[in-house]
């Protein structure tokens, strides 16, 4: 049974797959009578069928080595294209997480979008979704890992637009989409360059060849920054950040998965790439640099906004850039730790911020208050989920932002402020938010605000106890280090950065009528961080005013000069075609003469040429 299991752990992808499939004559609306929900409900089987699958597998693969599957998907001549299967306890604890938040979020969005026309047709993107997550998470192959990493891109497209009667929701799909093809061509270039290179595309045949490899200072720089260029879009790092805010348009449900496991997708090709990516130290550098910019300035972005999907969206590109940055130091064991941490965590604030939007009808934060007494149930999940996010003992994001910490403690130690300065500011913003939406008189939107149906409370309260219990999973896996070898000056430095953010938030003065004020230097400090430092600003003035002026010159080129030479050609055939016709005599001897008198020319010609 186990061989059986293990040698069938490439259909746990495919239950997704099918499950989306299974939903199309709903969402193609050729089944009406039944109404969308049985479309739900399959999606929903296939997910729980992989869940269990990969939870049998991970408890064969757990401390045990498992050699990869290997399917030979395309051979001709001296092209082996194969798709290996990573079936190691890290690769299905990958998986684990990105099934069991699919079966949360999917169950939380039978509430939240139990009255929206297109159900089926959503149910049917989320099993796309979690397809594409699920088989990243086992790919051995980068040839396999760019393809899914496509199917995301594709997938992020058609969710952000879900609702594409309206103008901005399309815009957000399209800006996602273009932002992330930015990063997935260069990385195309990196991995035929790469395939290329090394002869194969599977990491453990990669990782052999980088150990001997000799490439120039050139060729590796160029390399490893195409490489990275592909997760810098996918992980929403600077200067391909902008697409995660606007990706907020799409349903909840959608960014659940998009801010807790998505955007890990991209981190997690990263990780596996950085053996690789050690080539390159120009590659490393780049990466702790983006990291390092995109978790400080995402930080600071997110305490200006009022957009409570915003706020965590931000949020989300500051603790990615923390996994830039220890991928960039060769940590990728800290880095996983983030990831899966982060994920936990934030997917309960999705889930809870869901809850608010759902029964307030709004996302601006000014307009919400006091509704831990209406809420309790979503109070208590946004509480644990933020405790759950920054260093405060004992949950997991204190434990994996204590293993960077004590990581860079003596080497590195402006990156231990870094990742003290990304604690300080979460903390304080979400005690921002926190109180702003749950403290406080209630608000006209917030007056009559009741608990979300079961639908909802049962997935955001699971993911509550779960969230709770990470710390006992990271021990029983025995990734919590030993309390007699605690830095404790690293422990004491992250929960005072923690408890000083708290403090912060608590005690500075939010008035909601005060929110534009009058002072010069606090004015154009807001709308810095508001409109997030004007990067848009100054993509119009630069990247997207160049591209125009090229682009019309194209124009005026393939208009004027291409179509002029064709048009001039043209015209000479017809005006020598209509002359020549007068010459017609149907002499013999007239016609050789023109003949000769063509070869002469055309002799006389090459031979000047050749002279």
């Amino acid at each position: 049974m186990e061989h059986f299991l293990l040698q069938n752990s490439w259909w746990i992808p495919c239950y997704g797959l099918i499950g989306a499939v299974l939903t199309l004559p709903w969402a193609a609306g050729i089944v009406r009578r039944t109404g969308p929900r049985p479309a739900a409900y399959l999606n929903l089987l296939m997910t729980i069928i992989a869940l269990v699958h990969g939870f049998l597998v991970f408890g064969i693969t757990l401390g045990e080595d498992v050699q990869p599957l290997v399917i030979h998907w395309f051979q001709a001549a001296d092209l082996d294209l194969t798709l290996m299967i990573d079936v190691s306890s890290v690769g299905m604890g990958a998986v684990q997480l990105v099934t069991a938040l699919s079966l949360l979020a999917q169950i939380f969005a039978l509430g939240y979008m139990e009255k929206d026309w297109a159900l089926a047709r959503f149910f049917a993107l989320m099993g796309f979704f979690e397809a594409a997550m699920s088989g990243l998470a086992l790919s051995e192959s980068l040839f396999l890992s760019y393809a899914l990493l496509e199917m995301l891109t594709l997938s992020t497209y058609l969710l952000v637009g879900f609702w594409y009667a309206q103008p901005l929701v399309v815009t957000a799909a399209r800006d996602a989409f273009l932002t992330k093809r930015v990063g997935d061509v260069l990385l195309l270039m990196g991995v035929i360059a790469l395939g290329t290179m090394a002869g194969t595309l599977n990491f453990p045949e990669l990782y052999e060849w980088a150990e001997t490899a000799q490439l120039s200072p050139t060729v590796s720089t160029l390399l490893g920054l195409a490489l990275i260029s592909g997760p810098i879009g996918k992980c929403a790092q600077f200067p391909l950040h902008l697409w995660l805010d606007e990706a907020m348009e799409g349903p909840n449900p959608a960014s659940i998965l998009r801010n807790s496991v998505v955007v890990a997708c991209g981190a997690y090709v990263l990780i596996k790439l950085q053996p690789i990516l050690v080539l390159s130290p120009v590659a490393s550098v780049a990466l702790i640099t983006i990291g390092s910019m995109t978790a400080i300035g995402a930080c600071l972005v997110a305490i200006a906004q009022i957009d409570i999907k915003r706020v965590l969206s931000h949020s989300t590109s500051a603790y990615l850039g923390i996994v830039f940055i220890a991928v960039g130091t060769q940590w990728t064991d800290v880095a996983l730790l983030v990831l899966f941490a982060h994920g936990m965590a934030k997917a309960l604030l999705f889930m809870s911020i869901g809850s608010v939007i759902l029964t307030t009808s709004s996302q601006d934060i000014t307009e919400m208050g006091g509704l831990w007494s209406r809420m309790p149930a979503t109070t208590v999940a946004f509480l644990v989920g933020m405790v759950g996010l920054i260093g405060l003992l004992p949950l997991g994001g204190f434990w994996a932002l204590y293993e960077g910490v004590d990581t860079y403690w003596y080497g590195e130690p402006w990156l231990v402020a870094v990742l003290l300065t990304v604690n300080l500011l979460t903390a304080f913003n979400l005690v921002r938010v926190f109180r702003l939406v749950f403290l406080g008189p209630p608000q006209p939107k917030s007056r009559r605000a009741p608990e979300v149906p079961w639908t909802m409370a049962v997935p955001m309260v699971s993911l509550t106890i779960i969230t709770l219990l990470v710390p006992l999973m990271l021990q029983r896996l025995y990734i919590l280090p030993d309390w007699s070898y605690l830095n404790w000056p690293a422990v004491a430095v992250l929960v005072l950065s923690g408890a000083v953010g708290f403090g912060a938030g608590s005690t500075i003065y939010l008035n909601r009528t005060w929110a534009r004020p009058i002072q010069i230097p606090l004015k154009f400090t807001q709308d810095l961080l508001a409109y997030d430092f004007y990067v848009d600003v100054l993509y119009r003035v630069t990247v997207v005013w160049l591209v125009d002026r090229i682009s019309r010159f194209n124009a005026w080129f393939d208009r004027y000069v291409l179509d002029g030479i064709v048009n001039f050609v043209g015209l000479a055939s017809i005006f020598s075609g209509e002359s020549l016709k007068y010459s017609i005599s149907g002499q013999s001897q007239f016609y050789l003469l023109t003949i000769l008198i063509g070869v002469s020319l055309f002799g006389a010609l090459l031979t000047f040429l050749a002279w």
